[in-house]
């Protein structure tokens, strides 16, 4: 009961991801889930803009991603994920990683991934990194590359028993994040979470940031700016303005906010709407 697994509704969770499927903690199940997940539920940071705490329990968890339709970060994501494989049947352990994208320094463990057991092999899952991330679990194998969808991803061992996951761009390999097989568990999460939620060099409590991965290209509002990747590195931006805020979420990410949360993020965070 690592994930508090029977806290969860998961018959509420699978219609949210609208998943139809068998529920075996077999490799077929665990790949389905986490391709539905994905494509179901966007990363997002706006309960830190709105000024409210990050909650992890499952409770808090299920009926914000679950009961309305919100999305989350890593935390959020994967914790929500684990007790919903947990109930399923699956073995599964909580890793943390240190994000490298461009960092020109090493940077803490603060992102959260799971390892999980399925077909007599573990599979490095994570439904919480946004719009590079995977769509579906990667064996936990060192040189393993694979191609989902229209993006392509490996992982490499690195001394001293570090993993890489990386990312294909135009110009060659790209690293996301590298961990270790150290095993965490919720209280680490918790304050890994605090860390990222509060403190002023957190890239999260600057400007909203939302994020959605799918077969076909990579979704991406990072304050007033949207941009949509393709997997030949091709960018499409354009600005948002306050006024259309509503219908960019909506249409993009499936985050419809109340009037008043909508009202109180575009008046702290987009000047002159």
């Amino acid at each position: 009961m690592t994930w508090n697994e029977k806290e969860l509704d998961v018959e509420a969770y699978l219609a949210r991801i609208a998943y139809e499927g068998e529920t075996k903690p077999d490799l077929a199940t665990l790949r389905a889930l986490h391709r539905a997940h994905v494509t179901a539920i966007p990363f997002e940071n706006l309960e830190i803009m709105l000024g409210r705490p990050v909650l992890l329990d499952v409770a808090a968890l299920q009926d914000k991603m679950v009961r309305r339709l919100r999305g989350g970060y890593c935390y959020e994501q994967n914790l929500l994920f684990a007790a919903a494989l947990e109930r399923i049947g699956f073995s599964v352990t909580g890793l943390g990683a240190r994000v490298r994208a461009g960092a020109p320094s090493v940077r803490p463990v603060t992102h959260m991934l799971l390892k999980v057991e399925a077909d007599g092999e573990r599979w490095h899952c994570d439904v919480g990194f946004g719009g590079e991330g995977l769509l579906e679990p990667l064996l936990l194998h060192d040189g393993v590359d694979e191609r989902q969808g229209e993006w392509r991803f490996s992982l490499k061992s690195e001394p001293d028993g570090v993993m890489v996951l990386r990312t294909e761009h135009p110009d060659g390999w790209f690293d996301l994040y590298s961990y270790t097989s150290t095993p965490c568990l919720p209280v680490d999460y918790t304050v890994m979470n605090h860390f990222i939620s509060t403190h002023p060099k957190s890239p999260f409590v600057r400007r909203p940031i939302l994020q959605k991965a799918t077969p076909e290209v990579r979704l991406r509002l990072a304050g007033t700016e949207l941009v949509v990747t393709a997997p030949d590195g091709q960018l499409e931006k354009r600005a948002v303005t306050g006024g259309e805020l509503r219908d960019v979420l909506v249409r993009e990410f499936g985050i419809e906010l109340s009037e008043q949360e909508l009202a109180d993020l575009i008046r702290g965070h987009y000047p002159g709407a």
